[in-house]
């Protein structure tokens, strides 16, 4: 199987590249056309052949190349708001595309880019991989079968540092759509649209710009309110909230009450935590899963052996849609209805 990645402008390009090249029965190229312009823009990133060299992959110069390659599937990891030029491309040459989160920083590109792969037949999958995530699962699975009885609140916390040191396209708004709130609030918004029969219909939220004001212009903090219309209010903090010195890139964490019983899942919390006495600072060692190779090999192969797929385009869509009205919520201090919804 032939898999070609189409920039490295998200910081989980390099991930993919490595579990990619290492998977038994897949070829991998990638490309990064405007890498070079990313790297005078922001010193230190290393982009374009330098990066595929670092990891070990082919490289092509142009996109065009990519596809006259032949993929069988592309993962798109270009910057949010070139999302949906690369998955129609990749429509246009059917071929299935695995595209970053988020779908896109408009509904309206979401919604372009759900139709050219609906018309040409190809997949649009979503990469949130925390779906595939053991503590996930077993929360899904508690919930399935009735032990919490109705869900009536969710609290979610998507934390973690502001990305811009190793890629500072993050917080600039007319590349990622936003901050913290575009960056953060799909994951958790993710696992709910997988694990409800419903759907979000009522998005309130704040944010502000507190941490890290000098640096950026993009929020860097922000707390969403949503409300579903089987009842369920989730808040979800979506904050770029852990110091530069913290020794994970962030966490997910969410606790669910129901009727009957509360579930809690920390998605990342594999580790083993101690303190380094030679960098004298905390540490940690993972020992968990790595979701992002499960994700991989269920959007190539299938789903794995508890069933888990990934997100399809039409979820990915809906996610964005919450997002959209917490951006407008935020604006006008009320509560906004979520289109669709």
């Amino acid at each position: 199987m032939k898999v070609a990645v189409l920039s490295f402008a998200h910081v989980h390009a390099a991930a993919y590249l490595g579990l990619l090249r290492d998977m038994p029965g897949v070829e991998v190229v990638g490309t990064d056309p405007d890498g070079a312009a990313a790297a005078l823009a922001a010193p230190g990133e290393i982009r374009g052949r330098a990066f595929a060299d670092r990891h070990g992959v082919g490289y092509v110069d142009t996109y065009e190349e990519a596809f006259a390659w032949g993929p069988d599937a592309v993962v798109v990891c270009s910057e949010n708001a070139r999302h949906r030029p690369l998955v129609e491309r990749a429509a246009a040459h059917r071929v299935d595309v695995l595209c970053e989160k988020p779908l896109a920083t408009t509904a309206a590109d979401g919604e372009a880019m759900v139709a050219a792969c609906r018309a040409a037949g190809v997949r649009l999958a979503v990469a949130f991989p925390v779906r595939f995530s053991p503590a996930y699962a077993a929360v899904k699975r508690a919930v399935a079968a009735g032990a919490t009885g109705r869900v009536l609140t969710v609290s979610g916390a998507n934390n973690g540092h502001m990305p811009t040191r190793a890629r500072r396209w993050f917080a600039d708004p007319a590349l990622a759509g936003g901050g913290a709130l575009m960056d953060h609030t799909v994951h958790i918004a993710d696992l709910l649209d997988d694990l409800f029969a419903a759907r979000a219909v009522r998005v309130y939220a704040q944010t502000n710009n507190l941490l890290y004001a000098d640096e950026v212009a993009a929020e860097t903090a922000g707390l969403v309110t949503v409300e579903y219309d089987n009842g369920t209010v989730a808040t979800i903090d979506c904050s770029w909230s852990h110091p530069r010195s913290h020794p994970a890139w962030g966490g997910l964490e969410m606790t669910l009450v129901g009727e009957h019983a509360t579930l809690e899942m920390d998605a990342f919390d594999q580790k083993v935590h101690g303190h380094s006495e030679r960098h004298g600072r905390p540490l940690e060692l993972s020992f968990g899963v790595d979701l992002d190779s499960r994700m991989l090999r269920a959007f190539l192969f299938g789903p794995g052996p508890d069933g888990m797929d990934l997100a399809d385009g039409e979820g990915g869509l809906r996610t964005l849609r919450i997002v959209e009205a917490g951006y407008e919520s935020a604006r006008r201090g009320t509560a906004v209805a979520v289109a669709g919804g």
